[in-house]
């Protein structure tokens, strides 16, 4: 999984990699020579769970909570209200894994389970997302029962009431946000995706799902990360990096603190960006450095504002003033929060700028030839060299000599 995101006060953006969760499959093993749970009853219960939410039928949906998990019980009629709004088109668990029998206090029997729980976004996702759960299941007149879900709160939908605003090419889902504001990010939303499709020009879903969650302790919480990592990030895409051509779920997760701090034209280049990031998702992959991804989706964001070089990209011109000219492309190093913020920036800038350079001395349908070809690639080793041959004829010596040239001219006083 992959996000992106915007820092307000200079244009830099956040990608980091995050592995999926893939849970393994456990040998149930009972004590005392127990046999081993029958895990049909066991996916039995989640699949009565499961279409009792997508039914809204509240009344069997709780049923499958266990009599004395009233606390449990009434977390779950929250979430179920929670959800009231959300377009669900499928909503299902999957048993990964059992563990062994403990006692249960009043009789019986408790079973920890490992299950991936998978949904889909009606009219917008065309694959599932994926969330691994653990559950306590307590065993009561040899019925099953839920007794304890764990929850990492990586779900809007853990945070509260969802109020969803639909726009012509979005879908904005929100907590604790009032509807006007919602309407005006779907209209930001809306105008980000035909700027998309004019610069990508290739296939992909033409729509975006945008959530808008009611503080930066939240954002975070969305993305099981520190509150401090995102201060400054406006917006972030997250979504599975494929290189497969499949069309994955992605969401674009905004900062309600740091984009409202923007403009109009930089609420527009920052969802432009993240927007292209959901296009061009399944033609990026593990061969795909950041300065290409990051590059690309600034330049789609900056395309049309008819910004020059020089105020798109301050760090870099300041650098380059000083006769600080970088000598190679970024590495994905460069792009880590970790680092000084001001090579951060200008990592950002000069991959925007190697894409601006591909964009203007070969045209739009060579970048975009260029970013699907390295993707194509089976490993990063050799992948951007051999599009560079490829596509635009150059090695990488000269691709990057070609480069600096263009900076030098673009960023001059």
């Amino acid at each position: 999984m992959a996000a992106q995101g915007w820092r307000v006060g200079r244009r830099t953006v956040l990608c980091a990699a995050v592995a999926a969760l893939a849970l393994p499959g456990l040998a149930g093993c009972g004590s005392d020579g127990e046999a081993p749970p029958d895990t049909r009853g066991v996916q039995q219960l989640l699949d009565r769970r499961a279409a009792a939410l997508r039914e809204r039928d509240e009344t069997t949906y709780l049923a499958t909570v266990d009599r004395d998990a009233t606390a449990l019980r009434d977390r779950q009629r929250k979430v179920f209200g929670n959800l009231s709004q959300v377009p669900l088109a499928s909503w299902e668990y999957r048993v990964r894994g059992t563990g062994g029998f403990a006692p249960a206090a009043g009789g019986g029997k408790r079973l920890a389970v490992r299950a991936d729980l998978r949904y889909r976004l009606a009219g917008y996702d065309t694959v599932p997302v994926t969330v691994a759960r653990k559950l306590t299941l307590a065993e009561r007149g040899g019925r099953w029962y839920v007794a304890a879900e764990e929850s990492d709160g990586s779900r809007l939908w853990d945070q509260g009431p969802v109020t969803v605003v639909r726009g012509a090419h979005s879908l904005v889902m929100g907590v604790g946000q009032d509807r006007a504001r919602l309407r005006a990010l779907a209209a930001d939303a809306d105008r980000a995706v035909p700027a998309v499709d004019a610069a990508w020009r290739g296939a992909w879903a033409h729509r975006v799902v945008v959530e808008l969650p009611a503080s930066l302790e939240r954002m975070a919480g969305l993305l099981s990360a520190s509150p401090a990592s995102y201060s400054g990030i406006a917006a972030v895409t997250t979504g599975e990096v494929g290189g497969a051509g499949a069309a994955p779920a992605d969401r674009v997760i905004v900062n309600p603190e740091a984009y409202g701090t923007l403009g109009t034209l930089g609420r527009q280049v920052v969802l432009t960006h993240e927007t292209a990031h959901v296009a061009t998702r399944p033609y990026t992959s593990s061969a795909t450095p950041l300065w290409l991804s990051e590059g690309f989706a600034d330049w789609a964001g900056y395309r049309a504002t008819g910004r020059t070089a020089r105020a798109a990209a301050p760090e870099l011109a300041g650098a380059v003033s000083r006769g600080e000219l970088p000598a190679k492309l970024p590495a994905d190093a460069d792009f880590g929060f970790a680092g000084e913020a001001q090579r951060l920036a200008r990592a950002y800038e000069e991959g925007w700028l190697a894409c601006r350079m591909i964009a203007d001395k070969w045209g739009d349908a060579k970048l975009v030839e260029f970013y699907r070809e390295v993707g194509g690639g089976r490993r990063r080793d050799g992948a951007v060299e051999a599009a560079l041959g490829g596509v635009l004829g150059l090695s990488a010596e000269e691709f990057t000599a070609r480069w600096r040239s263009y900076m030098t001219k673009e960023l001059k006083e």
